[in-house]
């Protein structure tokens, strides 16, 4: 005997849908005139900064489209098929996202190496116009969607593309100073590069953590053999085994496992028992439990993997 919970739980991108569609109509705006800016300027900072902002844009519409597809599925009006609804949706957005950011920072750092031999005339005073107010729409964006990165790694994926964009305004008015002030046209393509390279960290562990999700690693923050010996001490239960622990979406942590009982244990009360300690120790509240009674011996066959 088993029991589970219900898959309509709203994600934790769903509940900050609606920042996301507004961080998504700020930077877009903002894009076309950095890339305008950057083409009559001559910028390379400048179109930096507009290429991540393009990745946040699309990065942030996937984002809204996985969003979309689940909150459909959980009404069931999905594929039945896709029992577990579609919340990996947003696992693959962030993995999308990350891949985007990387391709962007090989792009510029390209560009910069082609600039460095023969550095074309910049146009200060519009690049650093334009960095400025590319600087007030990340500031905008990134007040959006502070609160969903704790959340959701959709979320987060955004958050972290418009934080690098944070920077690379910061690096684009900073390389129209000094070019502005003293001439010289390398601090372009070396800011460009620099900006390039600071994101690339945040990137990869945004990338390794979506890849954790969809190889179905155990939580990071979940100790397996803790939880193991956390049902273990469940009162009437004599052993556990076929435990896996996985992550379906941001915030949705999932247990099974096969429970062993003593002789004359309740079946309701073991269960109860089971599952409260999985959410009080562990905020576990999907969790498929089958229960073994004694004597029940030749029934249960564990997997082999």
């Amino acid at each position: 005997m088993g029991a589970g919970h219900d898959h309509g739980a709203r994600s934790a991108g769903e509940k900050h849908a609606g920042r996301l569609w507004a961080a998504f109509a700020v930077l877009a705006v903002f894009m076309v005139l950095e890339v305008v800016g950057g083409l009559i300027s001559g910028s390379l900072a400048l179109l930096s900064d507009a290429g991540h902002m393009f990745t946040d844009v699309l990065g942030i519409g996937m984002a809204l489209a996985a969003i979309y597809a689940v909150k459909r599925a959980a009404r069931g009006t999905g594929n039945p098929q896709r029992t577990f609804g579609a919340y990996r949706l947003e696992v693959l957005a962030a993995l999308a996202n990350a891949a985007l950011l990387l391709g962007v920072a090989v792009w510029v750092c390209v560009e910069a190496v082609r600039r460095f031999t023969e550095p074309p005339e910049v146009l200060a005073g519009p690049m650093l116009a334009i960095a400025i107010a590319g600087l007030l729409a990340n500031l905008v964006a990134f007040a959006l969607l502070r609160a969903g990165s704790k959340e959701s790694l959709n979320v987060r994926g955004a958050y972290l593309e418009v934080l690098g964009d944070i920077l690379g305004s910061v690096g684009a008015i900073a390389a129209a100073v000094v070019i502005a002030t003293t001439g010289w046209r390398y601090a372009d393509p070396i800011i460009a590069v620099a900006m390039a390279v600071l994101i690339v960290p945040r990137t990869l562990a945004l990338a390794r953590s979506a890849v954790r999700i969809l190889i179905q690693a155990a939580p990071e923050h979940v100790d397996v053999a803790a939880v193991q010996r956390t049902l273990q001490d469940v009162p009437g239960v004599a052993a556990v085994h076929d435990l896996h622990l996985w992550t379906l979406t941001s915030g949705m942590d999932v247990a099974q496992a096969h429970l062993a009982l003593q002789p004359e244990a309740d079946v309701a009360d073991v269960l109860a028992a089971a599952r409260t300690a999985l959410h009080d120790g562990y905020d576990i509240d999907h969790a498929t439990l089958q229960l073994e009674p004694a004597g029940a011996g030749g029934t249960c066959h564990p997997a082999g993997w």
